[in-house]
C-alpha cells in the first residue's frame, strides 16, 4: 500500500475533540469496496485524501488512524497530519511527496537526457536540445561546465531508469539513514 494512504478505523473509545466521519455520505468523495476492504478518496481542504478502511464504521462513528512505526512512518505522519488539518478547516501546507522545485526541474532534465542519449544522441546534442544551442561554446566543449553537467544528467537519468524511478519516489531519502 502507498506510504501516503491512511488506514482509519472506528475508535473504540471517544476523546474529548474527536472526529466523526460518514463514509457513506461525503460529498464528492469516491468510496468502492475491494477485496482487502474499503479505499477512499476523500476531497477536503482542497486535496484530495486516500484511505483505507478494513471496514466501513458506522454512520456517525469515530474514528482514529492507524500509523504503524516502519520506513514509511514519517510520510505517513505527513498525510495524517494534512488529514487533520484539513478536518480543522487550516492551511495544509505542502503535499507529503511534493519534491522541491529544483529537484523536480534537475528530475525532469535527467529524464529528457537519456531520451536524448536512448535515442543516439551525444552530449552536445543533448545539451543543445536541453539548454539551448545558444549556450553552447563553439571552442572549448571539453572543458565547458555544460559539458560535464549534461554528462552528470544523462547518468542521474540512466540510475533512474535502473531503479525504476523510485528515487522519485523516495525524495532522495536514505532507509538507513541515522541522522
Amino acid at each position: 500500500m502507498l506510504s501516503t494512504v491512511l488506514h482509519v478505523r472506528a475508535a473504540n473509545c471517544v476523546a474529548p475533540k474527536s472526529y466523526q466521519i460518514d463514509f457513506g455520505n461525503l460529498p464528492g468523495s469516491d468510496v468502492r469496496r475491494a477485496p482487502d476492504g474499503w479505499h477512499a478518496i476523500v476531497p477536503l481542504g482542497g486535496a484530495k485524501h486516500r484511505l483505507w478502511l478494513r471496514s466501513l464504521p458506522a454512520s456517525g462513528s469515530v474514528v482514529v488512524l492507524d500509523l504503524p512505526l516502519d520506513a514509511d512512518f514519517e510520510l505517513r505522519l505527513q498525510a495524517a497530519r494534512r488529514f487533520w488539518l484539513a478536518l480543522e478547516h487550516r492551511p495544509l501546507g505542502t503535499p507529503p511527496l511534493d519534491l522541491p522545485a529544483l529537484k523536480r526541474r534537475r528530475l525532469i532534465l535527467a529524464l529528457r537526457a537519456l531520451d536524448g542519449w536512448q535515442e543516439g544522441n551525444n552530449y552536445r546534442q543533448i545539451a543543445q536540445g536541453l539548454f539551448g544551442s545558444h549556450r553552447i561554446a563553439e571552442r572549448g566543449w571539453k572543458t565547458d561546465e555544460l559539458r560535464a553537467q549534461t554528462i552528470r544528467l544523462v547518468k542521474l537519468g540512466r540510475r533512474l531508469m535502473r531503479l525504476r524511478c523510485r528515487a522519485l519516489l523516495h525524495k532522495g531519502r536514505r532507509r538507513n539513514d541515522s541522522s
